[in-house]
């Protein structure tokens, strides 16, 4: 599920800014590192979710523009950690929370970078809380730092997941469009996570660049409905082929069709496995069938010789 940051912390929509700060104070003195020594890596990755959480709902602008993407993972898409926490002055704000703010006195607030083919220095806004580098709470402008990673949501159809595919997306990285090549496994299923490595972000004073994580989400199919590796589809005959037994054309996701037998007195909703058909195991796991739900149609308008052959077959007890 799409992260909200309103959920993160515990507050509604339509909440004003003074509910939104009340809630951040008291999720920020409860998961404070200091706070919590005994539990310190978990404490702090919530306290940087909810302190990023703060960071856009609290600034009108980026709430706006964060409540028409919708979700978290969408606005990280088009917004850096770097634009999210923009002037946003953790210290300060710990302080006015009873807290010491960044170790040695140093500010937390981060600013712009790279503009107009300059570089300026830039404070990861946790540093003072966490240790920083060296204990200062303030990252030397010449050290090498890991670009940052992007998150990118991919909607592919069925064929692609069962087959694989070649596709080409275009994400906007900082002030440029680029065009990145992606290889989609076949097997591959809605909530798995694809990773470009190097594809994020560039880093910062000769630093790798950052990773990027495709989110896969499969399309509804027309015809065919997946679950796990099988695939289901649905294909309606007439109430005397149930009774008498006929034999009917399938297609497959390949575009081919079997012929399949349905075999005298079958039932309504019975479901019939063509093996193999359905979808390959990701990284080589065991391949999945294909199900054939049969749906039997009963005539809704009889004329009058079907009439009495009908009553007939009920008076011989059919």
């Amino acid at each position: 599920m799409a992260e909200d940051y309103y959920q993160v912390l515990g507050v509604d929509k339509k909440a004003s800014a003074d509910e939104i700060k009340k809630a951040y104070r008291k999720l920020a003195v409860k998961w404070h590192p200091d706070k919590n020594p005994t539990n310190k890596s978990a404490a702090e990755e919530k306290f940087k979710k909810i302190s990023e959480a703060y960071a856009v709902l609290s600034d009108e602008k980026k709430r706006e523009q964060y409540d028409q993407f919708g979700s978290a993972d969408q606005f990280r898409q088009q917004y850096t950690q770097e634009d999210i926490f923009r002037n946003f002055d953790l210290d300060e704000i710990l302080r006015g929370f009873g807290f010491g703010g960044g170790r040695g006195g140093g500010r937390t607030t981060f600013r712009t970078g790279r503009r107009g083919g300059g570089q300026q220095d830039y404070d990861d806004p946790f540093a003072s809380i966490f240790g920083g580098m060296g204990g200062g709470g303030r990252q030397h402008a010449n050290m090498p730092q890991k670009g940052q990673d992007v998150e990118y949501n991919l909607s592919i159809s069925l064929e692609e997941s069962v087959f694989g595919a070649d596709k080409k997306i275009s994400l906007q990285m900082e002030n440029r469009i680029e065009d990145i090549s992606v290889k989609i496994p076949s097997g591959i299923s809605t909530g798995k996570k694809l990773r470009l490595p190097g594809k994020g972000l560039p880093g910062y004073n000769g630093g790798s660049n950052g990773d990027l994580y495709l989110n896969i989400n499969v399309l509804p199919h027309p015809i065919f409905a997946r679950d796990g590796n099988d695939l289901y589809i649905e294909k309606t005959i007439k109430f005397t082929q149930a009774a008498l037994g006929t034999t009917i054309d399938v297609p497959t996701l390949d575009g081919t069709s079997k012929r399949l037998k349905i075999a005298p007195g079958t039932q309504n909703n019975t479901k019939i496995r063509m093996k193999g058909f359905g979808v390959p195991g990701l990284k080589g796991g065991i391949k999945g069938d294909q199900y054939v739900k049969i749906n039997i149609e009963v005539p809704k308008k009889l004329t009058d010789k079907q009439i009495k052959i009908m009553e007939q077959l009920a008076e011989d007890g059919i």
